[in-house]
């Protein structure tokens, strides 16, 4: 298929692409709130003539996997949305095409999954933000709003690449997967049910904002709650209290100490990067009165950790950090629990085939080849290699702002993550006029 053609077809697609992003940005996709989302993303897959299912989350599936994060919250009625496009995937429960499209073999390509996540960050204060953060609002090239970037772009991306595509009456010669997943944010068992419940692939492209660089590396990450408890007291007594928020600053700084242990000596990739392992202390809770010395305070937090390296073992030094500081503090106890994200890293390899052909196909669209980038943050893409064995990249557009206020995405650069997926499908699936 001429480049050319597959360019042009994409780009008559920006004014839906635009459209679609609107619509989800506008879908204020917090934790528990997802649904609206995968309506509108239903409607997108719907529209560009597949037949879009769902995958609901199965909470006792999930819970009894190893490879999926604990959670305590309900997940009863949540779902992912997909649709299949090409030929239907083989008998054999992996499908294993050949290593590079073969000329001499037609009707054969390599299969393929596209994911993104529907779900957002809470935006914090609306105050803070220039204009509502739900509320989408376009300003020259960028278009702003909660989630524009991380990641509903990638998702039209995906979308404005079929269609693209089947303008053209194009059809891949192998099985194509389109995922929208919920939960990324918070534990990825979206995408790990979409593991547990489908095929592998040849390839996963997860279109994440990495501003059209390509993402080979990332770190594991986990979840975990510090509660520290002391005794109350009336205020006018405040002496014979002992207050769990000011016992949690020893303990806070404890971990700032774990944390400089870990960036210490950074292994490969991570040795550009002067600080990879990053501790955020993302929530307090503490408290029930003004003037009741607090009875319990409970940190929210995160810390990361190298690929390769144990989530078991990353837990114990936060334990043993966690009851030294606590061991000192007269009147106190502190406990670890852990809620949410438990995953370990991932690395692809550089000379991956995936990585050849996706560079190629970005050359083509850009006319330049991306970096590859190892990212101080996880995505769903560990879940797919680690559990499925399908090599699986980032590849999206460029974002600013995410998890921050005035979130914003470049318009030109969801385009070109369109055309990039487009002509990637072209190489590694192969096309076919129908």
């Amino acid at each position: 298929m001429e480049r050319e053609e597959i360019v042009a077809a994409v780009d008559a697609e920006q004014p839906a692409i635009e459209r679609l992003l609107i619509d989800l940005v506008q879908a204020p996709t917090v934790l528990g709130e997802e649904r609206a989302g995968q309506e509108i993303m239903r409607e997108a897959f719907a529209d560009l003539g597949l037949e879009p299912r769902e995958i609901a989350l199965d909470p006792d599936a999930l819970r009894s996997h190893a490879g999926a994060s604990p959670f305590s919250w309900d997940v009863e009625g949540k779902f992912n949305v997909v649709a299949d496009w090409g030929p239907a995937h083989p008998a054999h429960p992996a499908h294993r095409a050949h290593p590079a499209k073969d000329p001499s073999r037609p009707g054969e390509g390599r299969s393929l999954i596209l994911n993104g996540h529907i779900d957002v960050v809470d935006p914090g204060p609306p105050d803070m933000w220039a204009s509502p953060p739900f509320v989408a609002r376009r300003d020259g090239d960028w278009l702003y709003g909660r989630g524009a970037g991380d990641m509903k772009a990638g998702l039209a991306a995906i979308v404005g690449a079929v269609r693209g595509l089947r303008r053209l009456g194009l059809e891949p010669l192998a099985p194509v997967e389109l995922q929208s997943v919920v939960e990324e944010e918070c534990t990825g068992n979206g995408a790990f049910q979409c593991v547990v419940a489908g095929r592998p692939a040849d390839a996963v492209i997860v279109t994440e904002p990495t501003s059209l660089t390509i993402q080979t590396s990332q770190v594991g990450v986990l979840w975990f709650q510090v509660i520290v408890r002391g005794r109350p007291a009336h205020a006018g007594d405040a002496p014979i209290g002992r207050s769990a928020i000011e016992a949690s600053f020893p303990v806070i700084s404890a971990m700032r100490a774990l944390e400089a242990e870990l960036n210490v000596a950074p292994p490969p990739p991570y040795d550009v990067y002067e600080h990879p392992i990053n501790l955020n202390i993302g929530m307090i809770r503490g408290g029930d009165w003004p003037s009741t010395v607090a009875a319990e305070s409970v940190l929210h937090c995160r810390l990361a950790l190298y690929p390769g390296a144990g989530v078991d073992d990353l837990k114990t030094r936060i334990e043993d950090t966690v009851a030294g500081a606590s061991a000192g503090l007269e009147g106190f106890n502190a406990r670890v629990a852990y809620d949410g994200f438990a995953c370990e890293g991932y690395t692809l390899a550089h000379d991956a085939p995936l990585i050849a052909a996706l560079s190629d196909a970005s050359e083509q669209a850009i006319g330049a080849r991306p970096a590859l980038i190892a990212s101080t943050a996880t995505t769903d893409a560990r879940s797919f290699a680690l559990y499925a064995g399908s090599p699986a990249v980032c590849f999206g557009p460029h974002a600013e702002s995410i998890h921050g206020v005035d979130e914003r995405v470049s318009l030109a650069s969801v385009l070109q993550t369109a055309q990039t997926l487009a002509l990637f499908i072209d190489g590694w699936c192969g096309l076919e006029r129908r």
